[in-house]
């Protein structure tokens, strides 16, 4: 997708700070943060959100919970808690529409989640 800018972060067209990367997934900080630790990991494949989801995705799915899980133990928020979340379309708040997961701690967050 042309115009998406996680797309152009992934053909490093657009600079970020790398927090994990292999062949199928590309994790770096949220631009916006809306926690002490905020990281966006997303797939390299472009998928617009979890409405767009094939069963063929689900492995790349779950890699994308288990990259989440091993940056909250590298962040060391991984005891003191953590939240990982999916924003699907504009009333969840999606602003990029190129699926993506949310890593947030570091710091209590809201409990109305």
């Amino acid at each position: 997708m042309e115009k998406c800018v996680f797309c152009k972060i992934i053909k490093k067209e657009l600079p970020v700070k790398v927090e994990y990367e292999d062949d199928e997934i590309l994790a770096f900080p949220s631009n916006a943060p809306q926690a002490l630790v905020h990281i966006l990991i997303i797939p390299k494949k472009h998928i617009k959100n979890m409405n767009e989801l094939e069963e063929s995705d689900s492995q790349l799915i779950g890699k994308l919970i288990i990259v989440g899980k091993k940056l909250a133990q590298e962040k060391k928020i991984d005891q003191t808690g953590y939240r990982l979340a999916f924003n699907v379309g504009p009333h969840a708040g999606q602003t990029v529409h190129h699926l993506h997961l949310h890593l947030l701690g570091g710091e209590p967050l809201d409990k109305s989640g």
